[in-house]
């Protein structure tokens, strides 16, 4: 079993196939997703999908590039929606500087009652970092000391820095096509030193394909190529490396039932 941890499958990617997307990543032994949140507003979409599949659960939360346009959500908005049984994490919020689109003080502010959100539901934050790791493990160091939260480093690319501060707090760190490719050395690098009770993976389709696949729209299906080349990396079966990133999962993401299609 694999369970892909962060995908998008309210974008447009998907709207004509849905169905057949679900179906490939169940065929492929993925029998779990979860679609990320990007905008509050636009999250009766991301609900809608999580409704209609009983192997799909969904979060809530603001991305940084839209911060600025939903400055005023609230933590009590988050803790509100995240009630819905089908919600099971915070976010995705954090800090984006390599495109900047929204002010950084506004990132900075949504990323924080992202956090106070996440700590009062202990749901996990799924975090966004690029370009700002400094700022990030600052925000995490300072919003730590105020009460605990669990949370991931999702689609990781940030340096071996950021990875142990992620993993002092308490954090998960999950791998995404990313890991695949043949100029991700560096990156193989801080997955193998990241305990294994940390690792994550996911696809954040439909983007960044995995190798063979790169350049091409990336699906939940393909979540099994990253698992195949961290286990490689970590020093694990296929098998193996799939029932430890289904067991950090289960142990980070407690609202989801544990046997869903059974219980179905």
């Amino acid at each position: 079993m694999l369970v892909d941890s962060h995908c998008h499958l309210d974008f447009p990617d998907f709207e004509a196939e849905r169905d057949e997307v679900i179906a490939r990543a169940g065929e492929a032994g993925v029998e779990l997703m979860v679609t990320i949140s990007t905008r509050v507003r636009k999250f009766d979409s991301v609900r809608l999908i999580a409704e209609q599949y009983d192997n799909v659960y969904c979060t809530v939360g603001t991305h940084p590039h839209n911060a600025a346009e939903e400055s005023d959500i609230t933590a009590a908005d988050l803790i509100r929606l995240a009630e819905h049984p089908k919600v099971v994490g915070i976010g995705e919020a954090g800090l984006d500087y390599f495109y900047d689109h929204s002010p950084r003080a506004a990132q900075a502010k949504g990323f924080r009652t992202h956090i106070e959100a996440a700590r009062e539901t202990g749901l996990p934050l799924i975090i966004h970092a690029r370009d700002a790791d400094d700022d990030v493990a600052t925000i995490l160091r300072e919003e730590t000391e105020k009460g605990a939260f669990p949370f991931i480093l999702h689609c990781f690319s940030s340096g071996p820095a950021l990875a142990r501060v992620g993993v002092e707090l308490g954090g998960y760190i999950s791998f995404s096509g990313i890991l695949t490719f043949k100029n991700s050395d560096a990156l193989r690098d801080i997955a193998a030193f990241v305990p294994r009770e940390r690792l994550l993976v996911e696809t954040d389709a439909p983007y960044l394909a995995p190798v063979p696949y790169r350049g091409k729209r990336n699906e939940p299906a393909f979540v099994a190529h990253t698992a195949a080349v961290l286990a490689e990396t970590i020093g694990l079966s296929v098998e193996e490396t799939g029932r430890l990133t289904t067991e950090n999962f289960f142990r980070l993401f407690t609202k989801v039932p544990r046997r869903p299609r059974e219980r179905a």
